[in-house]
């Protein structure tokens, strides 16, 4: 477990409070809690819109193309 510490604005830092009271839970906990909810609903696509993107056949070659490219060396990921 790793310890984080951060500065936030005291309205940013009261809405969070308020939130996490409002799930009965610990500004530490609601933070966790909050960051995972954004990172798995944001970050990854659902099935229905991942058949749409398998189906884009040009879209699929693109993204195989660029993958190429990548492991050429062509292009570096920031």
């Amino acid at each position: 477990m790793k310890t984080l510490t951060m500065r936030v604005d005291d309205s940013v830092y009261q809405m969070i409070k308020t939130a996490a009271e409002g799930q009965k839970r610990n500004i530490s906990n609601f933070i966790e809690f909050a960051t995972l909810q954004y990172l798995t609903s944001v970050q990854y696509v659902d099935n229905s819109e991942m058949t749409e993107i398998l189906n884009d056949k040009e879209l699929v070659q693109n993204l195989r193309e660029g993958l190429k490219n990548l492991k050429a060396g062509n292009y570096t990921i920031v």
